[in-house]
């Protein structure tokens, strides 16, 4: 009986020492509550309505903020992803995300975000997934970008940057998806992107880009896992080179609107998996390679706005190209 009660006494005394440190144990890092309670301070009445409390992971009866997820590291709790998307927020990007060191994905698309994205961006080195596209963030990238070595994707598009794609993208060995359209990029394409040996999706179209198709891939021994390429309305020349056809993972290639010239090479007959092909509304001459026709996964052909020899023909119903849902975010 003795045994017995002190055993249940026991129990009672570690139950109430487990109740008593429990809070201590979950409570959010410092770090975190002080950046989003600075970033709640400067969005506007349709995001902050919902984040109720102090503690932005949540706290007692109250649940974690809208758009706000967190982690258990030891003894506290972490901000890991922040979605606070079309939500129509206005005014600069919030430098306080910056201080969100264990964020894994910064979701703000299709806001009214202004200005550059801050040099303190290269802060966020377990960032994984960067959202801000359908903003009208402006000024040229900064190079602090290529510091966040965790990257997977990064959608910056539909934006108004400037200047030149930073060469410092190249720095990003996980990266799968790079989408930089709909800008006002200049200069060349930086060749060093193709030793990103993850890439698989690479779109620099609409912007004001120049330089030549060889300038960037070289002998087309980089971009090993690149499957979409979109170069389409920018201002590049030259030939389309046979070196193209060692890029054979391709399975979009679209060039549609710039300046470029010459010949259909024939070798990109030995693209294995080819399906989309955009060559309209360039200077192209000559035919198009008899084999491009009979190409086992070739669906679409485009060659309008061209100086092609007459009775030329185009391939497939010139359907309207869009990405699965799957691709834009995952």
């Amino acid at each position: 009986m003795a045994a017995a009660s002190f055993a249940r006494a026991l129990s009672l005394h570690l139950l109430l020492l487990f109740l008593l440190a429990g809070p201590a144990l979950g409570k959010t890092v410092k770090r975190d509550v002080k950046a989003l309670n600075e970033i709640k301070s400067s969005l506007g009445w349709r995001v902050v309505y919902s984040w109720v409390g102090d503690d932005p992971c949540g706290h007692g009866d109250l649940p974690p903020w809208s758009g706000v997820t967190c982690s258990q590291q030891g003894d506290y709790r972490v901000v890991t992803e922040l979605e606070v998307y079309a939500v129509s927020i206005v005014g600069p990007f919030p430098t306080a995300v910056t201080n969100l060191l264990d964020l894994r994905r910064l979701d703000l698309h299709n806001n009214k975000l202004t200005g550059p994205i801050p040099p303190q961006i290269g802060r966020l080195k377990h960032l994984r997934i960067l959202n801000l596209r359908w903003n009208k963030l402006q000024d040229v990238l900064p190079p602090e970008i290529g510091e966040l070595k965790k990257l997977t994707h990064l959608y910056l598009s539909f934006n108004n940057f400037k200047g030149e794609i930073p060469v410092e993208l190249a720095n990003l060995p996980e990266l799968r998806y790079l989408y930089l359209h709909e800008n006002h990029f200049t200069g060349r394409i930086p060749p060093e992107l193709g030793t990103l040996k993850n890439l698989r999706h690479l779109d620099v179209g609409n912007n004001h880009l120049t330089g030549t198709l060889r300038d960037f891939i070289g002998n087309g021994n980089g971009f090993p896992s690149l499957r979409n390429l979109y170069l389409n309305n920018n201002e590049l020349t030259g030939v389309l080179p046979d070196q193209i056809a060692n890029l054979t993972n391709l399975e979009i290639l679209h060039l549609s609107n710039n300046k470029m010239i010459g010949s259909i090479s024939p070798k990109l007959v030995h693209i294995p998996r080819l399906i989309y092909l955009y060559l309209d509304n360039n200077n192209f001459i000559g035919r198009i390679p008899e084999g491009l026709y009979r190409h086992p996964f070739l669906k679409e052909l485009y060659i309008e706005g061209n100086h092609f020899r007459p009775g030329t023909r185009s391939k497939g119903t010139h359907k309207v190209l869009e990405l699965p849902d799957a691709d834009i975010l995952v």
